[in-house]
């Protein structure tokens, strides 16, 4: 019987390979690196904060304010992804971003996925809706970058 969802699939002698990420996995991976990344977004808010006084953040400081928690988070993912492939919210889900031939990809590749990602989200998280429709089941990302993201056999 086929099961709908596998964790991986077994080649012709018996192993196990990776297989694609399903959009739930991903979902709930993005969930758990909010964490890390909130804490460090707290670190980046009070130095600013610091910085600005008791006045109304708005203008010139508050877009350099939105520009650095985007860059901590960038850094925070890239290093991850490039080091081992995953970040702190990928490895309970064993979730693993790879080139398209499987490869580790390279840090201007990585800051275009994360770019494009963070893209996604702001319209919504629709790159990520789309791999519902995507025949290879890929997100914007995935398909710009030209990386993938599998999920690894326990």
């Amino acid at each position: 019987m086929r099961r709908l969802y596998p964790c991986a699939m077994q080649d012709t002698r018996g192993r196990h390979e990776p297989t694609r990420a399903l959009i739930g996995w991903r979902l709930l991976a993005l969930a758990y690196d909010f964490f890390p990344v909130l804490a460090l977004w707290f670190v980046i808010a009070a130095v600013f904060t610091a910085l600005n006084g008791d006045s109304v953040r708005g203008g010139w400081l508050g877009l350099l304010e939105f520009v650095v928690l985007w860059l901590v988070a960038g850094a925070y993912a890239v290093p991850s992804w490039r080091r081992g492939g995953q970040t702190l919210g990928m490895r309970p889900w064993r979730l693993r971003v790879v080139g398209a031939h499987g490869g580790s990809p390279d840090p201007r590749t990585l800051w275009m996925r994360y770019a494009v990602g963070g893209l996604s989200l702001l319209a919504g998280g629709l790159g990520f809706w789309w791999a519902w429709i995507d025949r290879d089941r890929l997100t914007w990302h995935d398909r710009i970058s030209g990386t993938r993201m599998r999920r690894e056999s326990k």
